[in-house]
């Protein structure tokens, strides 16, 4: 028989596996973090008609005759490339920018994916539409996240309630004006809180010295209760002639005023710190404002906001913002060596390396957007020119066939 028949043949099944792989990544090509494939070919073996000889000193040397025995696929490589960016304001779209995987439970199988649209479960865990687990690195009850340890589900507690934290500390910020007379006074305040949560609303005094004669750029402070408890009076604030704070000195954490509430105050035990080191002294308006304290009342987790490095931070109903967990990226040395597991997952495969487990943004492992969701990579315009060069390619080859039966019938139609 014609080898040529043979060779087409193998043709018709490289092709027919180009098309294959082609109809899936259009197939795919709205799919959340889909990768498209490519398919590589290469010949098979060749006969060899006449082996090549080496020239001598009385003839030159032949090069060898060989007859190719068709075509076989080669690969069917994955393209990494980036897909493009969807928003869709969800708080639980996750989007991976630059390399890396999310790392998912499946039953007691680790799996890991691009696709980051995920929902939440009856318990509150991070899931994907199939019901594979996120997972991550969930925080200690302080809000500290160990990424060096073990990963484990991550889950969102909606409705978890945080106890209380009494007033430990504030600060007073902006500027006093100079050209304030002695004896006039520059007010600002802020609502702390004792050890049950009760709100306590205190205001900061500043008032210009109004001795006799008046010592310049020096004022006193008086923090002073809602109800008119006086919780400290007359501590001593001093400007240099340039405007610049000098005491309390800005330098010494340990010498910011304190108080301490009274006795009336059972569930208020401090000391409360407040630090002026951020104060001045110029010419122009007021500016002075408390914009903290360590203070937190009875609070419950509201929603939660995702980091550019994975952290997972909750919002709280009495304004607390403290991470929640984060989220755990995977990287590998060859992600081209990772097995398909179905529903835009992948497992590790034999020449894909070990998984490298860490945080965003560091060992080249991409950075997170929430809200948004990475779309598929295939190229439509690309896909269907494929198309047409693999079908082009199959009739080729069909064409082959026909032409080997043709001469193959005229062999037979020797003999009549």
């Amino acid at each position: 028989m014609l080898r040529s028949m043979f060779s087409a043949i193998s043709g018709l099944r490289a092709h027919q596996t180009k098309m294959d792989v082609t109809g899936n990544n259009i197939a795919n090509v709205n799919t959340v973090g889909f990768k498209g494939s490519q398919t590589v070919f290469q010949d098979t073996l060749s006969q060899v008609i006449r082996a090549g000889g080496a020239p001598a000193a009385d003839r030159g040397g032949t090069n060898p005759a060989q007859v190719g025995l068709g075509v076989k696929v080669a690969a069917i490589t994955t393209n990494w490339t980036q897909g493009a960016t969807q928003s869709t304001g969800r708080s639980t779209d996750f989007m991976i920018e630059g390399d890396g995987f999310f790392v998912t439970r499946s039953g007691t199988e680790e799996l890991y994916t691009r696709a980051g649209s995920f929902d939440f479960d009856g318990t509150g865990k991070l899931v994907t539409p199939d019901g594979s687990v996120l997972r991550g690195w969930m925080a200690q009850p302080d809000g500290t996240v160990n990424p060096n340890g073990p990963i484990d589900d991550l889950s969102v507690p909606y409705g978890q309630l945080v106890n209380p934290v009494q007033t430990t500390g504030g600060n007073v910020i902006g500027n006093m004006p100079s050209e304030t007379l002695p004896g006039e006074s520059v007010q600002t305040g802020i609502t702390m809180y004792d050890s049950q949560g009760v709100p306590q609303k205190v205001f900061y005094n500043f008032t210009k010295d109004n001795s006799t004669p008046p010592v310049p750029d020096t004022w006193t402070l008086d923090v002073v209760h809602s109800d008119g408890t006086v919780l400290l009076s007359g501590e001593a604030v001093e400007f240099d002639s340039s405007g610049v704070l000098v005491t309390p000195d800005p330098t010494d954490p340990t010498t910011m005023p304190q108080f301490t509430p009274p006795a009336a105050y059972a569930s208020w035990s401090g000391p409360v710190t407040i630090d002026l080191s951020a104060m001045t002294q110029f010419g122009g308006a007021n500016t002075i404002t408390a914009p903290k304290q360590d203070g937190f009342a009875l609070g419950s987790l509201q929603s939660f906001q995702l980091g550019n490095d994975g952290t997972i931070m909750g919002v709280y109903s009495n304004g607390l913002r403290q991470p929640l967990g984060r989220l755990a990226l995977a990287s590998f040395n060859n992600p081209g060596g990772l097995e398909k597991a179905g529903n835009s997952s992948f497992r590790v495969g034999d020449n894909s390396g070990v998984a490298q487990v860490g945080t965003a943004g560091t060992g080249g492992r991409g950075v997170l957007n929430s809200g948004a969701l990475e779309m598929s990579n295939v190229d439509l315009a690309e896909e269907f020119t494929g198309l047409i060069v693999a079908q082009r390619g199959f009739q080729a080859n069909s064409r082959v066939i026909t032409s080997s039966d043709e001469i193959l019938q005229d062999l037979v139609n020797l003999k009549r």
